[in-house]
């Protein structure tokens, strides 16, 4: 009976501490229940936003692709009008950044981490629409960019809309909910909860500030945004690749070689975005004609490429499961990799409303494929599959 008693005594006993600890925890908690609801309202704009975005994109690019099929049994029309209907999608994207929001060019990513660190302005009645319009012109051209980008721009953008919207005025809270909605952002992008997560952590670790409060408030963006992007399109992965075979052991050192080429191709890219933003600074200088008629010639082009090789225009996700799966020759998967390179360095460079995340993601499987399928043939006892 003792022995019962004293059991009994020892459970209680552990009960009541692990509710002290608890109830200390919770009163050690400061975050501003405020703070987190903001931060859901964000993330539930921000998915519902980036759905409406991405689906908004799908429909220009649905709509140029049936114009197309309309004339695909006349040449001397199908041609032309690739080139046109990409150049004015184009140019709308272009003139649109130029007149209104300059600042909503290219990714918007910089912008985001300019914002943070109060170097920059965020003016979401100009970016929103300005993006989200002029996304859906460059994207539904075909141009090689990704959505991504603008989405983080859009999310950081409505983050500031709602402190705006809510008159809060403390820094912590301007910075909480700009952080959230560029994390939000990339999460309805991806579909990836964890990665708009880590984006933050890292990409944006300088500007970031690591705080409870900040923590909570991304991850609580993050995961509504989440939630609202599988309510309207699933839980079916942004990039499918399939079930890959293992690698034996003996085959690792080819991966090493491939990781370097790949560290090389890195910096030499990185260094081809900035010259060519140079030489297009210097040719437009400012001037917003010159940069209109610029970018349609570059919608143009890529409209064009689509027609020779639709793997070699647009962002990109959908190649990547194709060339992944070793369905390109090496021939060919090298005329897209150097396509897609150039494509990316004009569309990107020239300042366009559209990231670089998806083309970048589409080099890789490009790249890789065609690496092994080079090594399969120069060590035919490893039996290597391409996609691995």
């Amino acid at each position: 009976m003792k022995t019962d008693t004293s059991t009994f005594l020892a459970q209680q006993i552990v009960r009541l501490r692990r509710r002290d600890q608890i109830r200390r925890l919770m009163q050690r908690d400061k975050t501003p229940l405020a703070i987190l609801f903001m931060a859901a309202v964000v993330g539930t704009l921000t998915g519902l936003v980036g759905v409406a975005f991405e689906k908004a994109v799908s429909w220009v690019q649905n709509m140029r692709i049936g114009a197309l099929v309309q004339v695909a049994d006349h040449a001397f029309l199908l041609w032309p009008l690739a080139f046109i209907l990409s150049a004015l999608l184009a140019m709308v994207g272009y003139f649109l950044v130029r007149k209104f929001a300059p600042e909503a060019g290219g990714s918007g990513i910089p912008e985001i981490e300019g914002a943070l660190e109060e170097l920059r302005p965020v003016r979401w009645w100009r970016v929103l629409p300005v993006k989200f319009i002029g996304g859906m012109g460059t994207l539904g051209a075909g141009m090689v960019l990704g959505r991504e980008g603008p989405t983080v721009q859009i999310g950081g953008n409505l983050g500031r809309m709602v402190l705006d919207v809510f008159r809060m005025r403390s820094a912590e809270a301007r910075h909480t909910l700009l952080a959230t909605g560029a994390a939000a952002g990339l999460s309805a992008a991806f579909n990836a909860p964890l990665a708009g997560i880590l984006f933050i952590i890292e990409e944006m670790r300088p500007q970031f500030r690591y705080n409870l409060i900040s923590i909570k408030a991304v991850f609580t963006g993050v995961i509504m945004s989440s939630i609202v992007f599988r309510i309207f399109n699933g839980e079916a992965p942004i990039i499918e690749v399939g079930k890959l075979s293992d690698a034996p052991v003996n085959t690792l050192w080819l991966y090493l070689i491939l990781g370097i080429i790949f560290g090389c191709v890195g910096p030499v890219f990185n260094s081809l975005v900035l010259r060519t933003q140079d030489m297009f600074q210097r040719f437009h200088g400012g001037e917003i004609k010159k940069w209109v008629l610029m970018g349609g010639a570059i919608g143009g082009l890529c409209g064009i490429l689509g027609l020779i090789e639709p793997e070699a225009a647009g962002g990109g996700f959908n190649l990547i499961p194709i060339a992944a799966a070793g369905n390109f020759s090496v021939g060919l998967l090298l005329f897209i990799f150097i396509a897609r390179v150039v494509t990316t360095l004009l569309c990107f460079s020239s300042g366009a409303p559209g990231g670089i995340f998806a083309p970048m993601l589409a080099l890789g499987p490009l790249l890789g494929p065609a690496f092994g399928m080079a090594a399969a043939v120069l060590f035919p006892q490893y039996h290597l599959e391409a996609g691995t």
